[in-house]
């Protein structure tokens, strides 16, 4: 299929962008803020699989896809995964054999707003051939670890917990990675790295102690990924959009990456 850019500038501008997300939209705020100084893209749509009103252990952790898109004035749509699966005799969402009909019920609540990009921010659903044929190697995801760390064949990091894995394996530095969404989670080709933030564990404290003390783990774990975010996703996620929206990155349909027309297998690194 050769060398082809995830968005040609040179067809329109700005690029058209659609946020998928299930939670607080804290990544989707920061995408909207530098579109709005940018200019290089525009968010045209806040999609979410959560409806407004379903609540989760508090007011706190409601969806707030809705309040993001009435407050900024962009168009919202909305498939409820949970009912999807309640419909259909499921009380879990692990059953991925009925998960393409549910893509094809978002697909058509998207495909009105001829969208050129999908940014998933915070969006919790693994996406399936619907949408991933559809939008092939326009599909954008950031990832709270550096993709390019490498265990043999595989990425060392991947999946949900990598964080506390990171940590736990003894790594001095994270980074968070933005990507593009494949079939095979956090396997997509690697666009942005961020800068690092270094693991910082308390006086007195080692691995040893937080393998045996979950608690304390979990809280050294959350105060990173509140880092990482700031420092990571906050910056990398609307910056990543922006490059797209000029041209700057191309994918080969062969797992490369392009940065300005050259091959960069590990994307900009900030």
């Amino acid at each position: 299929m050769g060398i082809r850019l995830i968005f040609d500038p040179l067809e329109h501008v700005p690029m058209r962008v659609a946020c998928f997300m299930s939670g607080s939209g804290t990544n989707t705020r920061k995408i909207i803020e530098q579109s709005t100084r940018a200019r290089e893209y525009k968010v045209v749509l806040i999609f979410t699989d959560v409806r407004d009103d379903r609540l989760t252990n508090s007011r706190e952790k409601r969806c707030r896809a809705k309040d993001i898109a009435e407050e900024y004035s962009i168009a919202y749509e909305c498939v409820d995964i949970r009912d999807f699966y309640l419909n259909r005799g499921h009380r879990t969402r692990r059953d991925l054999s009925i998960r393409p009909e549910f893509d094809r019920m978002v697909l058509e609540k998207v495909e009105p707003y001829d969208i050129d990009v999908i940014a998933n921010a915070g969006y919790m659903s693994i996406m399936t051939e619907p949408i991933l044929e559809r939008y092939s190697g326009k599909i954008l995801n950031v990832h709270p670890a550096d993709l390019s760390i490498m265990e043999g064949e595989e990425r060392k990091f991947v999946g949900i917990h990598v964080v506390e894995e990171a940590i736990l394996a003894g790594e001095q530095e994270l980074r968070a990675t933005t990507h593009v969404v494949r079939e095979r989670v956090d396997y997509g080709e690697i666009l942005v790295r961020s800068g690092s933030i270094h693991v910082e564990l308390p006086d007195g404290v080692f691995l040893k102690i937080l393998m045996q003390d979950k608690e304390l783990l979990k809280r050294i774990v959350s105060e990173h990924q509140d880092r990482l975010k700031e420092h990571g996703d906050w910056i990398i996620y609307p910056l990543t959009l922006q490059m797209v929206a000029e041209g700057r990155f191309a994918l080969d349909g062969k797992g490369n990456t392009y940065l300005d027309g050259k091959l960069a297998p590990k994307g900009f690194s900030l």
